[in-house]
């Protein structure tokens, strides 16, 4: 059994009379300790996607969400609050893109890695010493001084290091990833990419990678699934898509990555 499955979803948003539905009838299946990348241009339903799978998106009648989203046998559409709480941070977690916004400017980044620890395991006796220990497997070095650090004295880099740590803290089996390099340089890409790949193998948990870059799926996933307009139009190996795509959009969007020795488009 997979440990996440999607099937048949569909999110629709409504505003007085005006109806949009940004994910049609989507279905897709992610095993443990896979990483699958969810690729699509802005606007293509990833995020929302994303989103509906712990149920972070808002309460009927401005959005209603149709279909089952099981995670280890369990329909998350039909969670209790209690249950779905329990579900949130400790079973699936999720580093969303933008850490600078993401992070309470208010805080110590120790006091919000804290705050999830406590959430999920309220007797745990040293949860300083288990945020500290969550900052140094993301790379963070000096680790203890670091909890006392406020999130606009780290840098973007930091700062989405601090969030992987925050959303490892309560060793999740599924990890999604909503974009986590947007507004970071090149080098810290690399990083971020790398620090994921190495976590996944070292806890064998499972990432769902939401991005628009074919570039990172290339040297990342294992499997993708590709978005436009709400549905997904190919699914496969990450070797197959990239290789031997089926759709037009899949071509054109692997056809829009830069190529450094050419002036030229990369050909379909």
């Amino acid at each position: 059994m997979p440990l996440l499955s999607v099937r048949n979803l569909h999110v629709r948003f409504r505003s007085g009379e005006h109806r949009t539905d940004a994910v049609r009838d989507i279905s897709f299946a992610l095993e443990a300790g896979e990483i699958l990348a969810l690729v699509g241009e802005s606007g293509s339903g990833k995020s929302v996607t994303s989103l509906a799978l712990t149920r972070l998106l808002p309460p009927p009648p401005a959005c209603e969400i149709d279909g089952e989203i099981l995670y280890d046998g369990q329909d998350v559409l039909r969670l209790a609050p209690a249950a779905l709480r329990r579900l949130r941070g400790k079973e699936i977690a999720c580093v969303f893109q933008e850490p600078g916004t993401s992070l309470n400017p208010a805080f110590t980044v120790g006091f919000q890695i804290a705050e999830a620890i406590h959430q999920h395991f309220p007797d745990e006796k040293n949860v300083r010493a288990r945020a500290a220990a969550a900052l140094d497997e993301v790379g963070i070095r000096d680790a203890s001084r670091r909890l006392d650090a406020y999130p606009h004295e780290l840098s973007g880099g930091m700062q989405q290091r601090v969030m992987i740590a925050m959303a490892l803290a309560c060793s999740p089996q599924l990890l999604i990833a909503d974009e986590p390099t947007t507004a970071l340089d090149v080098t810290v890409q690399k990083q971020i990419l790398d620090l994921l790949a190495g976590l996944r193998k070292n806890r064998g948990m499972a990432v769902l990678l939401i991005t628009h870059n074919f570039g990172v799926v290339a040297r990342f996933a294992d499997t993708v699934a590709v978005m436009w307009r709400g549905r997904i139009v190919e699914r496969g190996t990450t070797q197959k898509v990239i290789y031997s795509p089926e759709h037009e959009y899949t071509r054109n969007l692997i056809a829009s990555i830069p190529r450094l020795r050419s002036r030229q488009p990369a050909p379909l």
